[in-house]
Order: structure tokens, then C-alpha cells, then sequence
């Protein structure tokens, strides 16, 4: 996204009901029209009764501020490989040119592939990392990733049923996602360094994401600004127990942007740490991605294989894969 012109508004505060909250233990066809809604008017919401264990939420967030509070060298150890799983150290990652780096540090993880050591396996899922200073990580987010799947495939099924399509067309491909996970860990911003004194900084640039759908877990912490219809910002409160989710730019490709994939932006104003847990929804790497159109439609992209584009995206955002490519 170009950060020109309003990137840099203030967000205004608004009512928890401005985006919806939506119940996923409603009926299917219940929730498949709610949140075909909430997809074709901002592309955000939030869900409720989701399914994910609370104690399972509670210990991943535990483990994650004892990684994030480990000395720097201890976290380079695993410092984020060549198929970008790993640690982030603070200043690698901008979400468009001209943007000043994020203010943020993240962990990165996905499939678990046993038979993936040091390079991706057959079906191209590529190797994780795990500190040794905080063993039960491991075990913890493997769980939470299967847990966290669950929900986001039954919401792309949800989806294809909103429009009157196969259930099962979104997730036809699933048994080796190209998802992943980020722990992301924001000092608080000086009020010198925020979009309201005029710089650049933010935590998290505005941008869109990438994949097809996230699933994003934040503390009280807030700080998530959604970009309206009229340019402005209005913030994404953090409502306990509930997932905050939206289309990315691979589900607006694939429904000829019927669904909006809409830029959002961290602002860390709250005067202390923030954390998330960010789950990137995406099918095999080998998906076409080939936009759906309605009848008398006429598409509005040539098809894309997930593993491309995603790869794309990285290969724009990331410091250390602009080093490695010179």
C-alpha cells in the first residue's frame, strides 16, 4: 500500500460494534451469511465461541514473553531462515517501500515437518526452528496451529457457502498448507514517534496481508487500526476471547474481489509492551489461485500458484531476503 495521504491520520476511536462480532457456533448457514456481510463491506470481524482452547491461548502467550524477554543473542541463535521461519529481530520488515522499518520483534513458525531439517521436504514445507531456552514452545504452538486451522478452515468453508458455491472450494488443497504463525512482540511508541506527530513509524506499517485469511489473537495491549471506506483509521479493540479476522489479498484475488482485503496498521500507544499471535490461513503451495466470477464476470487477475505469490510478498517485505539476494 502507498503510504502517501492518509497513512499517516489519526485513527479515531469507535464503538466494539463498528466491526462485527460474530458467533461461530451459530447454525452454518447463519454464519455463512454473516460473514459473507462482514467480507464485502471492510473484509474484518471478529469471532466468538471460535473453539480454541482459552488454556491453550493463556500458555502460548506465557511461552511467548519468556521468548520475547530472552537476551537478543539468545534469540539470533534462531534468527529466521531462508524460508522465513524464525526470529525477526526488530528493524527487518517494512510493508512498502519508503516506510520506515517496524517497530516489532516476531517468531515465526508453520507445519510441523519432521522430515524437514535443513531444507523444505517434497510437498515444500520448510524447516521450524525452536529456541532451547524455552523448550515447551514447541509442543505448545504445534498444538495451536493445528487448533487454530480448524477454525480457519471451517471459516473458508463458511465462505464458499456465503456464496452459494462448494463448500469445499477454498480448501480443496489443505494437507500441506503453506500457513504460518507470527508471535509479534511492540515496545510502546514514544508520542514523538507515532502517525499523530507526523513520522512514519508505526509497528506495523499499513498494508494488506497477503495470504488468503488471518486469525489474529491480541492482548489489552490494542493498537490495531483498520483503514475505512473514507481513508480513515478506526481502531479494532481488543475484546477478550475473540479472534479479530480478515481477508487477505489471495481470497480478494480469488473471489474477483467480491471480498476486500483492506490495509490495516499497528500503533502502539498504550505506554507498554504489546503482543499478538498472527495465523496466516493459506492452502498447498501448489493452489491456483484463479479469481471466481460471477456470471457476465470478467476476471481481474491471471492465476497465481499460493506458494508464488506468498513467496512474492516476503521477497518485497523482508530485509534479510533483499541481503541474501545481492
Amino acid at each position: 500500500m502507498n503510504a502517501a495521504g492518509s497513512a499517516h491520520r489519526a485513527a479515531r476511536a469507535i464503538t466494539v460494534d463498528a466491526i462485527p462480532v460474530i458467533d461461530a457456533a451459530q447454525p452454518e448457514d447463519a454464519l455463512a451469511a454473516a460473514m459473507l456481510a462482514a467480507a464485502q463491506a471492510n473484509g474484518f470481524f471478529y469471532i466468538r465461541n471460535h473453539g480454541v482452547p482459552d488454556a491453550l491461548i493463556e500458555d502460548v502467550f506465557r511461552l511467548a514473553r519468556r521468548f520475547f524477554a530472552a537476551p537478543t543473542a539468545a534469540k539470533e541463535r534462531i534468527a529466521v531462515n531462508p524460508w522465513h521461519r524464525g526470529f525477526v529481530r526488530q528493524g527487518e520488515a517494512k510493508m512498502y517501500k519508503g516506510a520506515r522499518p517496524d517497530m516489532k520483534e516476531s517468531f515465526i513458525w508453520g507445519l510441523p515437518a519432521e522430515d524437514a531439517q535443513t531444507a523444505p521436504n517434497a510437498h515444500g514445507i520448510p524447516p521450524n526452528q525452536w529456541p532451547d531456552f524455552v523448550p515447551e514452545m514447541r509442543a505448545a504452538l504445534e498444538a495451536y496451529f493445528a487448533a487454530t486451522h480448524a477454525v480457519g478452515w471451517r471459516l473458508m468453508r463458511g465462505f464458499a457457502r456465503g456464496l452459494g458455491i462448494d463448500p469445499a472450494t477454498f480448501v480443496r488443497s489443505i494437507a500441506h498448507p503453506t500457513s504460518r504463525g507470527s508471535l509479534i512482540w511492540y515496545p510502546p511508541q514514544p508520542p514523538a514517534e507515532t502517525p499523530e506527530a507526523g513520522t512514519e513509524q508505526y509497528g506495523v506499517s499499513p498494508h494488506t496481508d497477503w495470504g488468503c485469511l488471518t486469525l489474529l489473537y491480541q492482548d489489552s495491549a490494542g493498537g490495531l487500526e483498520v483503514q475505512g471506506a473514507d481513508g480513515g483509521w478506526v481502531t479494532a479493540h481488543p475484546i477478550a476471547g475473540t479472534y479479530v479476522v480478515n481477508v487477505g489479498d489471495l481470497l480478494a484475488r480469488w473471489t474477483n474481489d467480491r471480498f476486500k482485503s483492506t490495509p490495516h496498521r499497528v500503533v502502539n500507544r498504550s505506554g507498554r509492551e504489546r503482543l499478538s499471535c498472527a495465523m496466516f490461513i493459506d492452502p498447498d503451495r501448489d493452489t491456483l489461485i484463479a479469481p471466481i466470477t460471477a456470471p457476465g464476470e470478467a476476471p481481474r487477475y491471471a492465476p497465481v500458484t499460493c506458494g508464488d505469490y506468498v513467496k512474492s510478498r516476503f521477497d518485497a517485505a523482508f530485509a534479510y531476503r533483499q541481503k541474501s539476494a545481492t
